[in-house]
């Protein structure tokens, strides 16, 4: 297995509510876990997330809800319309609904279609399909 560079690391209040929210409802996979340790290693696409049950390991303040705070997780999804299906069925609030936007990079536009959920705990996964 390849590692990315960059794998942010979740500090998460229930493992098994997180897991049942990243892996049945948005469809993350779960590459392996370490049960002894609070710990699973997931990844979507090329988007890879470790969570791990708060331990007192990491943390540089007190945690209180929603966790992460001025930050979002971009991660890049085939179809947010889909997934959007999938999380409404489920009667999943949505941060913001399905929407088009385009960003600029120096002289090249890029146009994608985004959706914002909150996990169970409250970080903020914008999933962006690139159109």
């Amino acid at each position: 297995m390849k590692f990315n560079a960059l794998i942010p690391e979740l500090s998460v209040s229930d493992l098994a509510k997180s897991k049942r929210f990243y892996l049945d409802l948005l469809g993350f996979h779960l590459n392996y876990e370490r049960p002894e340790d609070g710990f699973a290693f997931l990844s979507f696409g090329e988007a890879q997330l470790l969570l791990e049950q708060i331990n007192d390991h990491w943390e540089t303040g007190e945690l209180v809800p929603p966790f992460g705070r001025g930050i979002n997780f971009q991660i890049e999804a085939p179809d947010v319309t889909q997934l959007r299906e999938r999380l409404v069925a489920n009667k999943l609030p949505l941060f913001r609904d399905v929407y088009e936007t385009t960003y600029r990079e120096n002289d090249t536009l890029h146009k994608v279609r985004e959706l914002l959920v909150q996990d169970p705990d409250g970080y903020l996964l914008r999933f962006s399909q690139t159109l």
